[in-house]
């Protein structure tokens, strides 16, 4: 997995990993901790649902007048010193860093954890101009280390169990003592780890969870400290922020402190927030940059019903509460985003052009707990629907589009549905055993290549319901069934 796009179509990637029981056990340990934390934290706020509609209603003021928001984020950076960059899409943005980066002769940055740096794939783009990127986050560290991938936005290492974390940083980190599998032991050594490279490291990057357009101001929260000491002790300073992430007003931010560290650790604050406008003489970094990521959300902003995906603050609560997100992990997704939020946000990145990432907006059961979950009211079960709807349109006509059109006749009719159902009833029979149809042929193969469907009864409730009515007396006491 890289960036955005998937290396395969979401149902095989699926089939694979629900196929590791070891991943399926992580997964369901962490998310089931992370959900009845977050269900607990929620409900101590009385008012919790109209905090998700201010959150959702502030950020689509912003998203409305979006470019005059970014004009005065501009302005308002450039004034207290910092430089701002635009990056049309991830090459450019990349391109940026480096070009940065070697201008101080830096041939090694550290990282505050961003999911945006991730989109863009940095830290490889990074290493082919000889620059080494080091993760501060101790997920990261984690995942950096193992040469793998986030499977998670909040917990990126979240399919990692103690015992293969104790592996690798026995392996890894060069520890002169054997460590134990104990959490303190491990953090202790990627501690030692990073505190040197904080304290010799000139350049970090950063991305952003939130921006200012009235102060310039830039925002991240986190949770271990590494954030602050990236932005406040290295020389220079490079934030990376999706060009939706800006608010007008430091009165914006406020809901969002309140639900976004409710919706992602279920803690009431979150630990570490950081904030930061252009430099400072004699405080901090003396050279900040930030570069504005488009990388396809003005084509997002453009769609009337899938730009609500923009409002993400990225808090994860829809991936811990999503079934299948649970059975099949992250790495299914094939995107750095996964979960709900990824299948709906992947596709749209890529304006419908992947024919692996249009595949995401299947990876739901529409059970809706991921829109009752959202902190910002993002309707995802009706954007995977319309996103279904735009992948189904782009294939043209299809043996599967037919039988769909087909399928749609026979059910605007009671009749010719009852007639429908009469003919499958009659042709079922060399396909069933013991009441249950394990293989369908041909095209509707697919429901059956994980589950057995019950064979269609000897009478429908219509027929049964006709044969009632039609018994003496049918109906006198009340027609209890």
């Amino acid at each position: 997995m890289s960036g955005l796009h998937p290396s395969r179509p979401f149902p095989e990637a699926a089939r694979e990993a629900v196929g590791n029981p070891q991943l399926r056990a992580n997964l369901r340990k962490v998310t089931n901790t992370i959900r009845e934390k977050r269900l607990r934290a929620v409900e101590e706020l009385p008012h919790w649902e109209e905090l998700r509609q201010l959150g959702a209603a502030t950020k689509d003021a912003s998203l409305a007048n979006l470019s005059d928001r970014l004009l005065e984020l501009e302005a308002s950076v450039v004034a207290r010193g910092g430089r701002v960059h635009w990056a049309r899409d991830a090459a450019e943005a990349r391109e940026l860093v480096a070009q940065i980066a070697q201008a101080h002769q830096v041939t090694e940055l550290i990282k505050v954890k961003s999911i945006t740096s991730d989109e863009i794939e940095l830290n490889a783009a990074l290493d082919a101009h000889g620059i080494h990127a080091i993760e501060t986050d101790l997920a990261e560290l984690i995942v950096q280390l193992s040469h793998d991938t986030p499977s998670h936005i909040l917990v990126p290492a979240i399919h990692r169990n103690r015992a293969e974390i104790q592996a690798l940083f026995n392996r890894e980190l060069g520890d002169p003592q054997h460590l134990s599998d104990e959490p303190a032991v491990l953090a202790g050594a990627a501690r030692r780890y990073l505190r040197q490279k904080f304290l010799t490291t000139k350049m970090a990057v950063s991305g952003a969870n939130f921006a200012v357009a009235e102060t310039g101001t830039v925002c991240v929260v986190e949770s271990e400290g590494n954030g602050r000491m990236c932005v406040t002790l290295p020389e220079v300073l490079v934030s990376i922020m999706g060009i939706e992430k800006v608010l007008q007003t430091w009165e914006d931010i406020s809901v969002f402190m309140e639900v976004l560290p409710r919706s992602s650790t279920a803690e009431r604050m979150n630990p570490y927030t950081s904030f930061w406008s252009g430099v400072t003489p004699g405080d901090g970094p003396q050279e900040f940059h930030l570069i504005l990521l488009d990388n396809g959300r003005t084509d997002v902003l453009a769609d009337e019903v899938g730009r609500q995906t923009l409002r993400c603050i990225r808090c994860s609560a829809c991936l811990n509460v999503c079934p299948v997100y649970e059975r099949a992990g992250g790495h299914a997704y094939g995107s750095v985003y996964p979960g709900p939020i990824g299948a709906i946000l992947t596709p749209q990145l890529l304006n419908m052009t992947d024919k692996n990432a249009n595949t995401l907006p299947g990876a739901s059961s529409l059970c809706g707990a991921c829109y009752d979950a959202c902190p910002v009211r993002i309707n995802i079960p009706q954007v995977l629907i319309y996103l279904r709807g735009e992948a189904n349109d782009q294939k043209g006509v299809t043996l599967e589009s037919l039988a769909m059109q087909g399928m749609r006749y026979a059910m605007s009719e009671g009749w010719r549905f009852e007639g429908a159902v009469k003919l499958a009833r009659l042709g079922q029979g060399p396909l069933v055993r013991n009441g249950q149809i394990t293989a369908l042929p041909g095209l509707l193969g697919g429901w059956t290549q994980s589950r057995d469907l019950s064979a269609f009864p000897p009478q429908s409730f219509r027929e049964w319901w006709r044969t009632r009515n039609a018994e003496p007396g049918a109906g006198s006491e009340g027609g209890q069934p």
